[in-house]
């Protein structure tokens, strides 16, 4: 996917976040994180946007922390958190090609990374709205689902920070099911951080596999995994320790 479309991603997902959160109310708990309500699910995703935004607008070169959350709620918190969006949607827009900024995983410029990573990150989380909501979740695209899967793999888990290791070498396949090619890619289980390599490299002691849509959010662990086959401790093992730590 291009920035362009990236760009289209966060404001469609930030739209649908707020609706949903509005809907379901900021006491709603957010089943698919336990610990959160919506409004902790707001005032961390504005709190984000607001963050990614302003490397942007200020030429960040280096790593900064977020902001302070607001105490705001209920309704209040829900517009905080559609102005946040409106600006970043409105940031990334005006962005020129060749900015300059602090960016943390591989990419062609820093503005495909904030694109990219701010379509991801608002896309997960508008999942979380709506299934504190209830009801039917809105779709996600395959071809942008494939694109998830690449971030998180080649990309979050191809960091030291990345703590999915095993102590014997182990070879984890995930496929995507819907995909004109069943796309696949073969993620190398060790001691250090997972290598990951497109397409069927080596044989798997386990794989997972669904729809991409349903496998992307198996892997942000949003949804069990469609199907295991093979040694589903590997599975589990993803589940534990596949957590991210941003940054």
């Amino acid at each position: 996917m291009d920035i362009f479309g990236h760009i289209q991603v966060v404001d469609r997902e930030g739209r649908l976040l707020a609706r949903a959160a509005s809907e379901a109310g900021t006491d709603a708990k957010v089943p698919t994180c336990p610990d959160w309500q919506v409004r902790d699910l707001l005032r961390h995703t504005g709190m984000v946007h607001r963050w990614a935004a302003a490397f942007i607008t200020e030429r960040r070169t280096s790593y900064r922390l977020g902001g302070e959350l607001p105490a705001l709620d209920g309704e209040e918190l829900v517009d905080w958190f559609r102005e946040g969006h409106a600006a970043l949607v409105e940031t990334l827009t005006a962005a020129p090609p060749d900015i300059e900024c602090w960016a943390f995983l591989p990419a062609p410029s820093p503005l495909a990374f904030w694109a990219r990573r701010q379509a991801n990150e608002t896309t997960i989380h508008r999942v979380d709205a709506e299934s504190a909501r209830g009801g039917t979740p809105s779709p996600i695209d395959v071809d942008f689902a494939v694109d998830g899967i690449e971030e998180l793999l080649l990309g979050f888990h191809a960091r030291e920070k990345s703590r999915v290791r095993s102590d014997v070498p182990r070879v984890l396949r995930v496929r995507a099911t819907d995909t004109p090619d069943e796309r696949s890619w073969t993620v190398r289980l060790s001691d250090g951080p997972p290598v990951t390599e497109r397409g069927a490299t080596a044989p798997a002691d386990c794989e997972v596999s669904g729809p991409a849509a349903r496998l992307y959010l198996a892997l942000w662990n949003r949804l069990p995994f469609p199907q295991v086959t093979g040694d589903r401790a590997l599975a589990a093992l993803w589940r534990e320790r596949s957590a991210i730590v941003m940054g």
